[in-house]
């Protein structure tokens, strides 16, 4: 801190105004006190210049209040009072001015005035009111002088000469202005300084600041004695670990005691591969040599620790028993018997290989037990079970973790969900792997190519861990609600095993063995207490829910249960409380759901089609109807791309194939308006082809469609009938809905392995392989009400063999 001290002698003469106005940025000049300061804005240098050419040389210097940067102050931007100071010594350098003055006088400013392109100042001297005298002012001058020296002696560096000025003065106001130009506080502290008049104030406001002054030095000199000491003594503590180090070595002796002899000795029992344990020894080795003060100590021990808990060599060494896995996946899952069918294949191709892993992806809506199917598995194998939850994941650090060089870095998913599960092959199940996206850390879906690739996983590399880990005899289940969003290359190392949810009688039988046991245990309630009815478990399926699997309807027992506690608690009957039907609605509100049902007879026009959802099967009804026009076709109901060309490809089955003597429509006046009821929920896939050519040829031959046929399939332009997807669900909706009859392609015949007995027995099935078998099942229509199909001019007609899974 560098201080320059000017002593003046008290001046008689006072000076008079106007005086030219230099304004000044974070600065305060005191009466008595010598200061450099640099002019160099342009309405500056012009007021220094008028005060060089007049007689005395004096300026008014009045600080701002505000920083407003290289802009030119206003009047209204200045304090009142100002100070006026004397030029000593002027040097014009590049444009600007370096000037010494000295302070005279405060001045207190009436009104300022611009001349001549720069500010003056109107007013008059401000004299100090001496108002304390005696031993009152010596008493005060003292602390002031006292407390100088101790904020002096607070400083860095000599400031002896300093403090012999300061008590060397002896006028009291000088004294304090001294203090005042020298103090480090705010500019606007430094201003209400400069404007007290009374001695005694400002006496008492400069010791308050002291001492203020006095503490933060203190506090700093603390802070930095205690920092100086702590790096001595890391100092001090590297050089002798260093010592000892070299001790050791000369006697042979590779042990540094302690903490280091129980990480090696938890090294050697980890059993780690040879080249990992070498790289665990010279960390452990570097963490001994810089010691536990360094900050990078906690980096190194934390590493460490994963090493060792590490499952390197840990397994589990039970056999799989394909019998004792049967009872389990019969134990814990109701229904889905192509799927536990698969999973049992799975699991004897496990056991012949031996030790090997496994990569299976679960493919269902949500709710149908793809987590819970993990765990039976996992049960079954004898294994630990982990989950990990890929949903939202959009970093590649998350899955590989992050490099140890980043603060707070942490290894990635895989590997610590295998340090959880304390050994090295569990049933691993990355659940929602659909639900990953590409953020601006990565893509983790590329990642997961390694975890996943038979291999490559057996030399996995994490990059906290910076060394290789052997996946292949982890058992990987993965579980998406749909493979559209899964990468191709990601879905060609999975095994997709493709959940389609439960049927009305598996759910039935799911609430009733699972869901209620379990739901009245969770509400403290007994078995005996609370009986509620297989009609109103019925009707909660069927009317409160309306999905694939069984969440809803876990949840939806759940409320029953809860709002019938408290008949429970008031029944003294000793018979149970019974829920029926007709409790429902008071607790559960009305139906939410109703289903389709068909009618007594549909008009013209009009078929029930079968559809495919995530939550299940149900009908969809196509309408048709004409109206005079130019031979449009006209579509509705939120119809997807794929089912408008299904209506196109139909109406022109329609022109090409039926005699235009037995069609009631003329083409070419009327227009053709086809629509799909339920208009707000969008439609799409081509399995309604079939259903859109019947309804139009319906409509053309004014023949009614049975009310009680259902019908599904996609057409081709040739006129063949191709197979589709979800055919159980279809045929379940249709069976509930009352349909007694189902029309499905030739090639679906197989699938109705799938179907349910009970569903069967109550349907009648028809199959067809062209568009006229479909039409002469649905309308009856004869061989001889076709014509000829023309085929395209010049050119064979060709097709294109698409999937069978398309709904």
């Amino acid at each position: 801190m560098r201080l320059q001290i000017v002593i003046m002698k008290k001046n008689t003469r006072l000076p008079i105004g106007p005086f030219p106005v230099i304004p000044m940025r974070n600065m305060v000049l005191y009466p008595g006190q010598t200061m450099p300061v640099v002019v160099g804005r342009p309405r500056s240098r012009l007021a220094l210049e008028a005060a060089l050419q007049s007689d005395n040389e004096w300026v008014v210097l009045v600080a701002q209040k505000h920083d407003i940067g290289d802009q030119e102050p206003a009047a209204t931007d200045l304090y009142q009072i100002g100070v006026v100071a004397r030029i000593d010594r002027t040097e014009n350098a590049s444009g600007s001015y370096q000037l010494l003055l000295t302070g005279l006088n405060r001045f207190s400013i009436s009104r300022f005035e611009e001349q001549e392109g720069f500010l003056r100042a109107h007013g008059e001297n401000l004299d100090d009111v001496r108002d304390v005298e005696g031993d009152t002012l010596s008493s005060l001058t003292q602390n002031l002088k006292t407390l100088a020296g101790e904020i002096f002696d607070l400083l860095p560096g000599n400031t002896d000469r300093y403090s012999s000025v300061l008590h060397a003065i002896e006028d009291p106001v000088l004294m304090t202005h001294l203090v005042s130009q020298h103090l480090d506080v705010k500019i606007t502290r430094k201003q209400e300084l400069l404007e007290m008049t009374s001695l005694k104030n400002r006496l008492l406001s400069l010791l308050e600041q002291m001492v203020h002054l006095r503490e933060e030095l203190r506090l700093q000199k603390e802070v930095n004695q205690k920092l100086s000491s702590r790096l001595g003594k890391q100092h001090r503590d590297a050089i002798l670990r260093e010592q000892i180090r070299t001790l050791q070595e000369e006697l042979g002796d590779k042990s540094s005691g302690g903490q280091g002899d129980d990480l090696r000795s938890k090294i050697t029992a980890a059993q780690m591969p040879e080249d990992v344990e070498k790289i665990a020894l010279e960390q452990l080795q570097r963490l001994e040599t810089i010691g536990q003060q360094s900050p990078e100590s906690h980096v190194i021990r934390n590493y460490l620790d994963l090493l060792v808990a590490l499952p390197w060599n840990v397994h589990a060494d039970s056999k799989i028993d394909l019998d004792q896995a049967r009872k389990i996946l019969e134990e814990d899952h109701y229904g889905l018997e192509r799927i536990k069918k698969r999973i049992l294949q799975h699991l004897a191709v496990l056991k012949l290989r031996e030790k090997k892993g496994s990569i299976l992806l679960f493919v269902g809506p949500p709710g149908v037990g793809k987590t819970s199917l993990g765990k039976s598995i996992a049960r079954a194998m004898g294994r630990k079970f982990v989950r990990v939850s890929l949903g939202g994941v959009r970093d590649d650090a998350e899955i590989r973790g992050h490099r140890r060089t980043y603060v707070g870095a942490l290894p990635g998913r895989i590997i610590d969900g295998i340090k959880r599960a304390g050994e090295n092959n569990p049933v691993f199940m990355l659940d929602e792997i659909d639900k990953m996206t590409r953020g601006w850390g990565g893509d983790p879906a590329a990642s997961m190519l390694e975890v996943l690739d038979p291999e490559q996983n057996a030399k996995f590399l994490d990059h906290y861990l910076d060394v290789s880990f052997d996946l292949s005899n982890v058992f990987f289940i993965a579980t998406a609600n749909t493979t559209e969003t899964i990468p191709a290359p990601l879905l060609d190392r999975m095994e997709v095993i493709q959940l389609n949810g439960y049927t009305i009688a598996e759910k039935l039988h799911i609430s009733r063995n699972h869901l209620v046991p379990k739901q009245l245990e969770d509400h403290g309630v007994k078995a005996e207490q609370l009986e509620i009815g297989e009609a109103a478990q019925l009707r909660m399926i069927h009317s409160y829910t309306r999905e694939a699997g069984v969440r809803e309807l876990q949840r939806i027992v759940g409320s029953v249960v809860r709002a019938s506690t408290e008949k429970v608690l008031a029944n003294t009957t000793g018979q149970p409380v019974k829920v029926d039907i007709q409790d429902l609605e008071e607790i559960l509100g009305p139906e939410r759901f109703v289903h389709e049902l068909v009618g007594a007879h549909n008009p013209p026009g009009v078929v029930t089609g079968l559809a495919w959802t995530p939550m299940g099967g149900d009908i969809l009804f196509i309408e048709s109807s004409h109206m005079p026009g130019r031979g449009k076709l006209i579509l509705t109901g939120q119809l997807g791309d794929v089912m408008r060309e299904s209506a196109q490809i139909a109406l022109t089955l329609v022109r090409s194939r039926l005699a235009a003597s037995s069609t009631a429509l003329a083409y070419d006046r009327e227009d053709l308006h086809v629509h799909v009821p339920a208009g707000a929920i969008p439609k799409d896939g081509p399995s309604a082809g079939v259903a859109m050519l019947s309804a139009i040829a319906s409509l053309v031959l004014n023949k009614p469609v049975s009310s009680k046929m259902a019908m599904t399939g996609e057409i081709t332009l040739r006129g063949a009938v191709t197979p589709v997807g979800g055919i159980k669900e279809k045929v379940i909706a249709a069976h509930r809905a009352g349909i007694e009859k189902v029309l499905l392609p030739k090639r679906n015949e197989r699938d109705l392995k799938e179907v349910p007995d009970e569903v069967k027995k109550g349907l009648q099935f028809v199959f067809a392989e062209t568009v006229e078998e479909a039409l002469h099942h649905v309308l009856g229509i004869e061989p001889e009400q076709w014509s000829t199909p023309r085929p395209p001019v010049g050119a064979e007609t060709t097709t294109t063999k698409l999937s069978s899974d398309c709904h």
